[in-house]
């Protein structure tokens, strides 16, 4: 299990020396647990997060799965537009070391159909 971690935080410095987040274009950063799947805006120039969205919410976990592709759409989505509540319009993506694909395809394209651009 060690290596498996250890493998993804390799593959997750790898990405980030090429993508930064910065107030006008922040780093959608996204973790994918065994249970749940978590998705922030990052800027990275201040080192704060600007938008978050989890399976953790309330409105998430009202009886549904969390760890399926459907929550985390709805997890994109929920980010999309709390970004455009913050007045972001664009991001860039960071998949944090996970593959794209299934529930972390799903958030950016949940994160698409509510309007956030990569």
């Amino acid at each position: 299990m060690l290596q498996k971690v250890e493998g993804r935080r390799r593959r997750h410095q790898r990405v980030r020396k090429h993508v930064r987040g910065s107030a006008e274009k922040p780093r959608l950063c996204v973790f994918r647990s065994s249970r749940h799947i978590y998705a922030q805006l990052i800027d990275d120039a201040r080192g704060h997060t600007l938008a978050s969205a989890s399976t953790m919410e309330a409105e998430s976990r009202g009886g549904g799965h969390t760890a399926d592709i459907d929550a985390a759409r709805g997890v994109g989505r929920r980010l999309g537009e709390r970004a455009k509540q913050a007045g972001i319009t664009t991001a860039v993506f960071d998949r944090g070391g996970f593959r794209y694909h299934g529930r972390v395809a799903a958030v950016a394209d949940g994160a698409r159909e509510a309007g956030l651009a990569f």
